[in-house]
């Protein structure tokens, strides 16, 4: 807008346009001036991400296959959460920020299909907005957890979430968006010092080097004594709990000996655990351990001060893992 030697208040207006009513078309932004939308259509063409697939689940998760406009594919979940009066009380968004992923997760369907290119910050913050208007109610929250490693598309990132955050934009609030990371250390010192509070969730899956290794083969290059350095520089530097993300997988990664390694990984972090149940990859082998095993856990680390739960599958009957919907689409 100051470019094009408009008056500051233009952009909000935009941005309004864009992605809270989520028009895709100049036209339709009726508090501009013809002569406006005229030179932004000519100069600035814009062109909006689209469904091409959804699928509704049982529990009302809703799995999306949106369309770019170099006809990538990425995926975007959205799941609502019913308040004590059944209603549905918070809409959570599940984003991606790159098209495929070139961090090849052992347990990632997304893992199989290699790396195409980042996403643009438009492009990221669309999907909130696609969503929004599909369920027809505001997104309360955010998580970049989609397809992709999203601090090796900072700036992009970072960018986006400011737009998700604006008042104008999404006004989703920065408490309620998070970011969720494999372990890029010099990402997470800088995310630290963003002045957003926004939220920082990291893709742990074991506090044992081998196994971590071969889970997360491509973090080995950053071991985890030099992660915990970037979280408790991440921490001391914005003053924010970490979560970390942690996939219970049978017979890989919840041993006594793989529990008492997260505990002690802990020590000196401000840390909430989210344990996960594998949902079902196609020829992965990856299952879920026993609920007896889960509850084990959930109660030790509640008796050594660890606040954890147990986050439910969502999605499960309508490919609802990361990559699921695009792989066995294409």
């Amino acid at each position: 807008m100051t470019a094009l030697g408009q008056p500051r208040f233009r952009t909000e207006q935009l941005l309004s346009w864009l992605y809270d009513k989520a028009v895709s078309s100049y036209d339709d932004m009726t508090n501009l001036p013809a002569s406006l939308r005229e030179r932004l259509a000519a100069e600035h063409p814009l062109h909006f991400p689209h469904i091409v697939e959804s699928r509704v689940s049982a529990d009302g998760t809703r799995k999306y296959l949106v369309k770019l406009s170099d006809d990538a594919l990425v995926e975007t979940v959205g799941i609502p959460s019913a308040g004590q009066d059944g209603h549905s009380s918070r809409l959570t968004v599940c984003f991606s920020t790159q098209v495929g992923c070139p961090m090849q997760c052992a347990f990632c369907a997304t893992g199989t299909e290699g790396f195409t290119r980042n996403l643009f910050p438009g492009e990221i913050a669309w999907q909130i907005a696609l969503v929004a208007r599909d369920f027809d109610t505001r997104v309360s929250n955010a998580v970049a957890m989609g397809q992709g490693e999203p601090f090796l598309n900072y700036e992009n990132v970072v960018a986006a979430l400011r737009i998700i955050n604006h008042k104008k934009a999404l006004g989703i609030g920065a408490r309620h968006l998070t970011v969720s990371t494999c372990g890029i250390a010099d990402s997470i010192r800088r995310f630290g010092k963003e002045p957003e509070q926004f939220t920082l969730a990291v893709s742990l899956h074991s506090a044992v080097q081998e196994t971590r290794d071969f889970l997360l083969p491509r973090c080995s290059a950053t071991p985890l004594v030099a992660l915990k350095d970037a979280l408790v520089e991440y921490q001391q530097s914005s003053g924010r709990r970490i979560t970390f993300e942690y996939l219970l997988i049978k017979d890989q990664n919840c041993s006594p000996a793989h529990l008492d390694a997260l505990i002690d990984y802990c020590k000196g972090l401000s840390a909430h655990i989210n344990l996960l149940t594998p949902n079902p990859v196609p020829d992965s082998g990856f299952l879920p351990c026993s609920p007896d095993t889960t509850q084990q856990w959930i109660e030790t680390l509640s008796h050594r001060g660890i606040e954890a739960t147990l986050r439910a599958s969502r999605g499960a009957d309508i490919d609802g893992a990361c990559g699921q919907l695009k792989s066995n689409r294409t």
